[in-house]
């Protein structure tokens, strides 16, 4: 695969740029395809370019977007494993990779979506660059959003039950680590299940990740703390 590849997308804006320049990004017109919302990276992971669904994608223009770096568009919970990905490709250690990442689109809102990233070669290394791909949100996503958007979303003692159960804490100890009846701590774990809309606690940890409510690559489970009110 090339840069070339952006061609197949319905609008590519060019960032003809230096991060902090103001000059107007450039635009291209190529053929149509849906479903598919394309950006080039440099080695740097700065946005070079990109085509018109892309930026929509995280509720923002090309002006806003053009220059920054790609870490900067996922929410801080996974920004880590994230790069430690980007430097494989970088470091000529695989060609590709496929991750779900949390994203962080119009408002401030989250949502979760694959994302498959590929390194592109040169003739020189400073020819390389990397594409990511990643496909549009369908309305099952935009639903989940409604939950997602939703800063400041548990109480102090709703995020330490949480991290409890992600953790595999049962009942009884956790209520005794919290200075809680267990009925009490089964009336939080009730109101989690209908904050979040899931059935069962497995469920809950599962859209607590996918929301962003609970840090990536982190052990024992913490809340981030945007989500505390």
């Amino acid at each position: 695969m090339s840069s070339s590849a952006l061609a197949d997308t319905a609008r590519t804006i060019v960032c003809d740029r230096e991060p902090g320049h103001d000059a107007a990004p450039q635009t291209r017109t190529v053929t149509d395809q849906a479903g598919l919302n394309m950006a080039q990276l440099d080695r740097t992971l700065t946005i070079r370019q990109a085509n018109e669904a892309f930026f929509w994608q995280f509720g923002r223009s090309s002006s806003e977007l053009c220059g920054r770096t790609f870490s900067e568009l996922v929410h801080p919970s996974v920004q880590q494993p994230l790069l430690r990905q980007f430097s494989g490709l970088i470091e000529g250690r695989r060609d590709r990779f496929a991750t779900d990442v949390i994203a962080i689109g119009p408002d401030e809102e989250t949502f979760t979506v694959p994302l498959t990233a590929v390194m592109v070669r040169g003739g020189l290394p400073d020819e390389s660059s990397i594409m990511v791909m990643m496909p549009n949100r369908d309305g099952e996503a935009a639903e989940s959003e409604v939950v997602a958007g939703r800063k400041k979303l548990l109480s102090e003692i709703d995020a330490r039950i949480l991290e409890g159960i992600a953790a595999g804490v049962s009942t009884v100890p956790l209520a005794a680590r919290l200075y809680l009846s267990r009925q009490g701590v089964e009336y939080h774990v009730t109101c989690l299940l209908r904050k979040l809309r899931v059935p069962n606690r497995a469920a809950l940890v599962s859209r607590a990740y996918s929301m962003g409510a609970l840090k990536v690559g982190v052990w024992p489970p913490k809340v981030v703390e945007s989500f505390v009110k």
